[in-house]
């Protein structure tokens, strides 16, 4: 396997823009891409605003944070992958969208690059057969915030190559994350399904009025010792995210239970997407404010 020098990150939104500056900080080379300028341009204030947060509070050096975005560059076109060793893709939860992205991503790039999603709902088995090369193909799925969160799954298929495998689990070290290798795919993984039936219970209860939203964060805080409580979790990971997850895993099941709520389903289609739009469960002042700084 090549040594990774060059990073790809797709999608700038919170987890991509993240994770690229994550990939920066531990000194790669990393091309961030998004379709839109805008959210790019949105991606890199995002980033100097917390950025300069940890060099105010003496967490980073001004020194560290200029390099690393020295490091950093940002494009709308994948074409720029050219030259890239690894791809982390962080776009919407749509296997369809993904799929397309990787099969894209496989002409352009060279051919011992890893192709791995984000994604902890959609494993990377559903998107390998878009490519030439399954078996560089896996799962690396980070958590939000990446800046802060340290645990990153690792998650390899059959198609997986034991080589890849090893490859990604290495370089989330080399960018002082801690992986965890999971040899068996399961749609969400350890932490996501662990944490999804926290969630749905949650909404349950708001949706049949057991409490308000502020009381069951604040029972969860305070009782389970939860750093934030449900709905303020929703907020801060997206409320759109939390539809396309279930709405993608009914799909496939067919189960009710599995059907995304009535509630969250009203509110994406208000646009009340939590803190990237400024309202959601709660009301945010300052949209790129997050749990990071």
């Amino acid at each position: 396997m090549k040594r990774i020098e060059k990073v790809g990150v797709v999608g700038s939104g919170t987890m991509g823009a993240q994770i690229a500056m994550v990939c920066a900080m531990a000194g790669y080379q990393v091309v961030l891409q998004d379709i839109q300028k805008d959210r790019l341009k949105k991606a890199e204030e995002s980033l100097h605003f917390h950025m300069n947060n940890r060099i105010a509070k003496g967490k980073l050096t001004e020194e560290e944070v200029e390099k690393a975005f020295r490091l950093l560059t940002y494009t709308t076109s994948l074409e720029d992958f050219q030259d890239v060793d690894f791809v982390i893709e962080a776009i919407v939860e749509k296997l369809s969208v993904k799929r397309d992205v990787f099969a894209e991503l496989d002409q352009i790039t060279p051919q011992h690059t890893i192709l791995a999603t984000n994604s902890s709902t959609i494993v990377s088995s559903k998107i390998a057969s878009a490519t030439n090369r399954p078996e560089k193909v896996c799962n690396t799925h980070f958590f939000n915030p990446p800046l802060v969160m340290e645990l990153v799954e690792v998650v390899c298929g059959e198609h997986t190559s034991a080589e890849t495998a090893d490859t990604a689990f290495q370089f989330i070290k080399n960018i002082n994350k801690l992986p965890v290798l999971l040899n068996k795919e399961i749609s969400g993984f350890v932490a996501n399904r662990i944490l999804g039936a926290l969630l749905d219970e949650a909404v349950y209860l708001l949706e049949n009025d057991y409490a308000s939203h502020e009381e069951i964060d604040l029972i969860v805080q305070k009782a389970l010792k939860h750093p934030i409580g449900p709905f303020a979790l929703l907020d801060l990971t997206g409320l759109d995210v939390s539809y396309y997850v279930k709405q993608e895993r009914y799909e496939e099941t067919g189960l009710e239970s599995d059907r995304p709520s009535k509630l969250i389903e009203q509110k994406v289609k208000n646009g009340e997407l939590g803190r990237k739009t400024g309202k959601g469960f709660y009301s945010y002042q300052n949209k790129i404010t997050t749990l990071i700084d």
